[in-house]
């Protein structure tokens, strides 16, 4: 199931992907949230990877787009979790939040990003104690990756600049480029598989050694 707040874009990644069915909600709209899982069944895996980025220091941020990011990356990823709980402990499921490095490290002009990423893998490690048993719970921080929202950050940011700024993230990671999106769909399989039955509460670094270095 994959949902999105854009249904065509999710109809068009089920397309793709045999067996697949497309959802559309909005994840801070805690009525859609709960409509959309009053209609499914049954749940094993439940993967938090929606979110927003916003670039800025504490001094240029204001309060409405503090509040909005917080209510995206945090409060939706609350929503869509409370919501899912009953199924996934009936299930005893997995879940996989999809974190940042902007959780584990301070990242320059990012002062809001940082603070929801960080509550990301707090929220994380706080299910895993709560619920230890139940269901497994585990955080992937993925570095820069090339996808759709890095493409919007230089488009918004960068329009006049995108090479030279393409080149200054690829070079933020110490491995010298982006990471891919399969890359990070392959830790997210292992974290869901039987493989990664002892694996709990945990926080995964994939970023090229950024945070290493």
């Amino acid at each position: 199931m994959i949902c999105d707040l854009d249904r065509v874009r999710a109809e068009a990644l089920a397309n793709e992907l045999p067996g697949a069915r497309p959802l559309a909600c909005d994840i801070t709209d805690e009525h859609a949230v709960q409509a959309m899982f009053d209609g499914i069944q049954k749940l094993d895996i439940l993967v938090n990877n929606a979110g927003i980025g916003l670039v800025g220091g504490v001094e240029d941020t204001s309060l409405a787009d503090f509040q909005k990011i917080f209510r995206v990356n945090v409060e939706g990823l609350f929503l869509v979790t409370r919501a899912a709980m009953s199924k996934l402990l009936a299930s005893e499921g997995v879940i996989v939040n999809v974190g940042s490095v902007a959780g584990l490290i301070g990242v320059k002009k990012r002062f809001a990003y940082c603070a929801t990423k960080g509550a990301v893998i707090a929220l994380t490690r706080q299910l895993a104690v709560d619920y230890p048993t139940q269901i497994r719970v585990n955080c992937i921080c993925p570095g820069t990756v090339e996808t759709p929202f890095v493409e919007a950050y230089l488009e918004k940011y960068h329009k006049h600049e995108k090479e030279k700024v393409r080149l200054e993230l690829d070079q933020r990671q110490p491995i010298g480029r982006l990471g891919r999106p399969e890359e990070i769909a392959a830790l997210a399989l292992y974290l869901v598989s039987a493989d990664a039955g002892f694996v709990n509460g945990s926080v995964w670094p994939i970023d090229g050694g950024w945070t290493a270095a």
